[in-house]
């Protein structure tokens, strides 16, 4: 699989859980209704695992383009090839919020509160105070970036020069650091951490028939870009640093 298609379809794979966790938990008349911050927080997680799990093998499974810049700072990725996974990531992020938005189709019609109806798509914060939320992205994407970086390690291979590791289950790791940013700083902005999962989803917000909609706020889409953009160096600017990074 191309590394294009492999950041693609984990992206995708990625929204897909995400966006439908987030339509079935705010969404009416779903089997999910109101179930609460745990499960959206938990499905985020286990969205990331799957996306990694697809991805890994072909892409390295960045399916974010702080993570890409992110590893290109700290001299762990090509610059040349930032562009085609951010681009790549975008297009997944919006095709698999498009399909979380068709598998719910229904409540989203059931649904009168436009907030709701923009929930599953782009992040809101909870208090909109743009250098607190701006800070709160930098923080949270800041945690996420530097503990990859210090998990991205050369594959190991024994004398025959057969790969040892965890495999797909070093997605793992993955999955309970975006588990524990959501649940410890996901509560002030709804920890986007990631441009390509706010842009991506808002613009489907857009142009998607959905009826009764509202605006998709694109006044607050800069804070889900820059503030995980800035994170990302802050990260690798203290990766770099402490002397650890480089590796090319």
């Amino acid at each position: 699989m191309d590394a294009f298609v492999a950041e693609f379809v984990g992206t995708s794979l990625l929204l897909a859980m995400g966006s439908g966790v987030v339509a079935n938990v705010v969404l009416d008349k779903t089997k999910g209704q109101n179930s609460g911050w745990m499960v959206i927080t938990t499905a985020w997680a286990l969205g990331v695992f799957i996306g990694v799990v697809v991805a890994g093998p072909y892409s390295g499974a960045h399916l974010n383009p702080a993570v890409s810049i992110g590893l290109a700072i700290a001299g762990d990725f090509a610059w040349a090839l930032v562009p085609k996974y951010v681009f790549a990531q975008v297009l997944g992020a919006m095709f698999g919020s498009g399909i979380a938005w068709l598998v719910y189709k229904d409540h989203f019609d059931a649904t009168d509160d436009q907030g709701l109806k923009f929930a599953p798509f782009g992040t809101v914060p909870a208090i909109r105070n743009l250098p607190s939320n701006l800070v709160s992205e930098i923080v949270g994407t800041s945690v996420l970036i530097i503990v990859i970086l210090y998990s991205t390690e050369p594959v190991i291979e024994d004398g025959s020069g057969t790969p040892i590791g965890l495999g797909s289950l070093g997605a793992l790791p993955v999955a309970f650091l975006v588990w524990v940013i959501g649940l410890a700083l996901g509560g002030t902005t709804g920890y986007a951490i990631n441009p390509a999962r706010d842009l991506g989803p808002r613009i489907m917000h857009q142009i998607l028939p959905i009826k009764g909609k509202g605006g998709s706020d694109w006044a607050y889409s800069w804070v889900p870009i820059v503030g995980p953009v800035l994170g990302a160096a802050i990260a690798a600017g203290i990766y770099m640093l402490l002397g650890v990074g480089g590796v090319v």
